[in-house]
């Protein structure tokens, strides 16, 4: 009759990405004259983790996993920070796709794509799926047609009437999103500075209607009587920072209108967002 006790002994590094546990066996067995006496043996066994020591290295499927799903949280954790970065993305990248009509579309609708999908995740309110089928999806559309058929006048036009008013909704969420409790998480400054880029955009297609119903309504150093829309969104920056550097100027009275609008709403946020800070900040009980 055997009976086995087994026990951990300690636990040491064989390498060094290699750990394993020192176990011994007891083991009792027949002796001479019906005596039992007992048998050790020591034998090793790998483990995974021993308190005190470091951890061994995970297989590199397992790690490449663990890393794309902290990837994936991060993204679920910072939507609006994810946002901002393709829109910044988007701002340094069209130079480069501006002569290729593939760029400009697939750009155009990656874009969007972001912003309707960071609207979705800080502020699912029940009118955003209408404004996805009546506004996002018609303006997707046109965004290809605009980069097939950017001299037709009456494309820009529609696109412009399908893309501000998106825009400015999603920039209406992202705004809600930031006042919806009493305190500030990192998402939430994050889009504070998306909200300020939407705007900018909802602006950019409200010139380029604007040009359409009044032409020669923008004067550049630039060649030509009609500006091209990055020029347009180079002066919806400039405006909705109050900076005042844009070489494109409205001369006509409609256009000259509307930025006085945006130059309204740009003091208008920052004036928004600081007070919402300071308010926070007077709010905090005193230590």
């Amino acid at each position: 009759m055997v009976s086995a006790a087994r026990r951990a002994i300690h636990a040491g590094s064989t390498g060094p990405n290699e750990l394993e546990r020192v176990l011994v066996s007891h083991e009792w067995v027949g002796g001479h004259n019906g005596h039992r006496r007992p048998v050790r043996h020591r034998y090793r066994e790998p483990v995974t983790h021993v308190q005190g020591h470091a951890q061994p290295d995970q297989p590199r499927e397992r790690q490449d996993d663990e890393s794309l799903e902290s990837v994936v949280r991060a993204v679920r954790s910072h939507p609006s920070a994810v946002l901002l970065a393709i829109q910044l993305v988007a701002v340094l990248g069209y130079p480069f796709l501006d002569d290729s009509v593939v760029g400009r579309a697939g750009l155009g609708v990656v874009q969007m794509a972001a912003v309707f999908v960071g609207a979705w995740a800080v502020r699912r309110t029940p009118a955003l799926p209408w404004v996805a089928v009546l506004l996002g999806a018609p303006a997707m559309v046109f965004t290809i047609a605009e980069a097939v058929f950017d001299d037709t006048g009456w494309v820009i036009g529609v696109s412009a009437l399908f893309h501000a008013p998106f825009y400015f909704f999603v920039s209406y969420a992202l705004i809600r999103y930031l006042f919806h409790d009493d305190k500030v998480t990192r998402d939430e400054l994050f889009a504070t500075g998306a909200a300020f880029t939407v705007v900018a955009w909802g602006f950019a297609y409200v010139y380029a209607g604007a040009q359409v119903l009044w032409p020669g309504s923008f004067i550049a150093a630039s060649e030509g009587t009609v500006r091209d829309w990055f020029e347009l969104l180079y002066l919806s920056f400039t405006t909705l920072t109050s900076v005042g550097l844009s070489d494109v100027v409205p001369v006509e009275g409609h256009a000259r209108s509307l930025v006085m609008v945006e130059q309204v709403a740009g003091v208008f946020y920052v004036a928004l967002v600081i007070a919402r800070l300071v308010a926070l900040t007077a709010r905090r009980p005193q230590r």
